[in-house]
């Protein structure tokens, strides 16, 4: 049975189009949750060139929401704030099927013109989550990866899945966590960071004292300096030419 997805929220380029975000949202929201962070980049006008795209999730049963359907990229079968719980039972089969969806929506860009060096994936939570674990996974060289109150899914099988693809071992990450995380707990954000460390690749971690599992000013702005400084403008450039 194909699942039913809705197209992605929009924000076309305010320039000439020559890199893309692909920005994913958490369990039980939309992209339309992050619409505002993406005004707020844009804000300054450093991103002028950069389209964004901000994927819908399908409506899934959630086990942990008692088989409610909500919107979901894989089921979460705890939410207890427990480390164990969160690495314990983890949706193998519907975080494939979320990664073939992302490496399509990276296919499409790529097939109008973008090339994989100008994209950048990331996310919140489970957005988050899935972008980290897509992006370091994916047959695409990525420009950035941005995981946001998330953590590395997987994580027993990640060393089988990144030799299936290792093209990102060089691409930089950015992960950033609150310390008073009560959902993703901030510790499981921590442990992510230093397993991708420990094995090579390009991460950088920012704790935010006194942040939940939520965004704040200080972790955007820190998003758009990682947006601008890996996704500059080519029209800056050619007028330095």
């Amino acid at each position: 049975m194909a699942m039913r997805r809705a197209p992605p929220l929009l924000f076309p380029a305010a320039a000439k189009h020559t890199a893309t975000v692909i920005f994913v949202h958490g369990l039980g929201d939309t992209g339309y949750g992050w619409a505002s962070a993406v005004e707020n980049w844009r804000r300054r006008q450093r991103l002028d060139e950069v389209k964004f795209i901000l994927p819908h999730a399908p409506r899934i049963p959630v086990t942990a929401a008692e088989g409610m359907l909500m919107p979901g990229w894989y089921d979460i079968f705890a939410l207890s704030g427990k480390t164990d719980d969160l690495r314990k039972d983890q949706d193998e089969r519907g975080i494939l099927l979320s990664r073939d969806y992302f490496n399509g929506l990276i296919q499409s860009e790529i097939d109008s013109g973008i090339p994989a060096n100008r994209i950048v994936l990331g996310g919140f939570s489970q957005g988050g989550a899935i972008s980290l674990f897509t992006g370091l996974t994916s047959k695409y060289k990525l420009a950035g990866i941005v995981a946001l109150s998330s953590y590395l899914l997987l994580d027993g099988k990640f060393s089988d899945f990144v030799k299936e693809n290792d093209n990102n071992h060089k691409t930089p990450i950015l992960m950033c966590h609150g310390d008073e995380d009560q959902v993703v707990p901030t510790n499981f954000g921590k442990v992510s960071y230093e397993l991708l460390k420990t094995r090579g690749f390009d991460v950088t971690m920012k704790i935010y004292p006194g942040m939940a599992h939520s965004a704040c000013v200080e972790e955007l702005d820190e998003v758009e300096a990682f947006l601008g400084a890996h996704l500059p403008a080519e029209g800056d450039k050619k007028s330095e030419l």
